[in-house]
C-alpha cells in the first residue's frame, strides 16, 4: 500500500466506459454504477478516499470516452501508478485513460468550459451484433433524410432556451444553453454509421437525446421541418421529437480550465480525444448538466494487459519486479 503523506493532493482522471452494464454514472443505492465501481477500485489503493467528483452525469446505458473525475488522497502514488494499479480492480467495461495532479478539492464540474457529445445512428435493414446497444438502428434513413436532418440541425446552433429539450425530472430554473455546433457526418470507416456531434457549454437532462430524436423524426417525416425552431419558441416538450435511446450516446470530450500537472500518459497514448488542444469557449452554465442531489460522482479505469504494464507490478509483494520505482521509498 502506498505510503501516506502529511498533506493531501487532488488527482484528476480521464475515464472511458461502456455504459451498457451500468445503471448510470452516479452512485445509486442497490445499483451497479460506473461511479461505484471506480470508487471501489480507488479505495483498494487508498481506503481513505471518501468521494469522487465527476464532471457530468450520464444515464443508464450511456457511454463515455472522456469523463472527468477527481478525488483527494494522501497517498503519494504518482499519476502513472493510479492508472496502472487500479486496472486490476476494475471491470473490463471501465478504463482510466489518464491521470494528473490537481489541487485538493478540484471539481471537474465547476472547471468545465465546454463538452462534446457524439450520437451514433446505424442505418441498416438488419441488426449488427457488434453494435448492439452501441448505436441506434434507424431504418429508412436515406441520403435525402440525412440532408433533411442536417438542415434541421442548423437551427439548434447558438444560444437558446432549451426548455423543450429536457425531461420533467430536470428542475433547474435556468434552461438557456449555447451550442457551438450540431454536425452530422458519415463515419469514413463505416458509411452505415451517421455521427451527430453536439458541442456546447452545458446540457440539460436528456437534452442531446431529445435533440437527436427530433432530428430523426424530421428526417423520417414524422415531424415537419422547423420542429426545432417551433420547440425553442414554445418551450413546450410536446413540440419536440422523441427521446432517442441511450444506446448511441457517448460523452466524447470535456474541456477543463485546468487539465492538471505531471500527467500520465502523454503524447498519442494520453487517452484524451485528438482535438483536446482546441481552444475552449467559456460558458456561463459550465457544469450545469448535473442533476441536483446526485451525490458523489465517479468514473473508471484501464484494462489489465498481458505484459509488465498491467498494473500488477505497482503493488508490493510480487518479488523483485514489484514496481518499487513507482511507490515512495519508506
Amino acid at each position: 500500500m502506498p505510503r501516506l503523506a502529511a498533506s493531501s493532493r487532488g488527482i484528476l482522471l480521464s475515464v472511458a466506459y461502456d455504459g451498457r452494464p451500468f445503471a448510470g454514472f452516479a452512485r445509486q443505492r442497490d445499483q451497479r454504477t460506473v461511479s461505484g465501481e471506480l470508487l471501489g477500485a480507488l479505495r483498494a489503493i487508498d481506503p481513505a478516499i471518501r468521494e469522487i467528483r465527476g464532471a457530468s452525469r450520464t444515464d443508464a446505458g450511456v457511454h463515455a470516452r472522456d469523463q472527468r473525475v477527481a478525488f483527494d488522497t494522501a497517498a503519494t502514488l504518482p499519476p502513472r501508478g493510479w492508472v496502472l494499479a487500479t486496472a486490476r480492480h476494475l471491470p473490463d467495461e471501465i478504463v482510466i485513460r489518464r491521470a494528473a495532479v490537481v489541487r485538493v478539492g478540484f471539481s471537474p464540474r465547476f472547471e468545465s468550459l465546454r463538452k462534446r457529445y457524439r450520437y451514433l445512428i446505424l442505418r441498416d435493414l438488419v441488426r449488427d451484433p457488434f453494435l448492439c446497444r452501441r448505436a441506434w438502428r434507424v431504418e429508412g434513413l436515406t441520403d435525402d433524410a440525412i440532408e433533411r436532418a442536417r438542415a434541421e440541425a442548423a437551427t439548434a446552433r447558438g444560444t437558446h432556451d432549451f426548455a423543450a429539450f429536457r425531461t420533467s425530472a430536470d428542475e433547474r430554473t435556468t434552461t438557456v444553453r449555447t451550442l457551438y455546433g450540431v454536425e452530422l457526418s458519415l463515419d469514413p470507416a463505416d458509411p452505415r454509421l451517421v455521427r451527430i456531434d453536439v458541442d456546447g457549454n452545458a446540457f440539460l437532462h436528456n437534452m442531446v437525446r431529445i435533440l437527436v430524436g427530433t432530428l430523426m423524426d424530421v428526417a423520417r417525416g414524422h415531424l415537419e421541418p422547423g420542429a426545432i425552431a417551433r420547440a425553442l419558441a414554445s418551450r413546450d416538450r410536446r413540440d419536440a421529437g422523441i427521446t432517442a435511446p441511450p444506446d448511441g450516446l457517448y460523452l466524447e470530450q470535456i474541456h477543463l480550465r485546468d487539465d492538471g500537472q505531471d500527467a500520465w500518459p502523454t503524447g498519442p497514448s494520453a487517452g484524451l480525444p485528438a482535438d483536446d488542444a482546441a481552444p475552449a469557449e467559456p460558458g456561463s452554465e459550465a457544469g450545469a448538466d448535473l442533476l441536483p442531489g446526485s451525490g458523489p460522482e465517479g468514473g473508471a479505469d484501464l484494462l489489465p494487459g498481458s505484459g509488465p504494464e498491467d498494473g500488477a507490478d505497482l503493488l508490493p509483494g510480487s518479488g523483485p519486479e514489484d514496481g518499487a520505482d513507482l511507490l515512495p521509498k519508506p
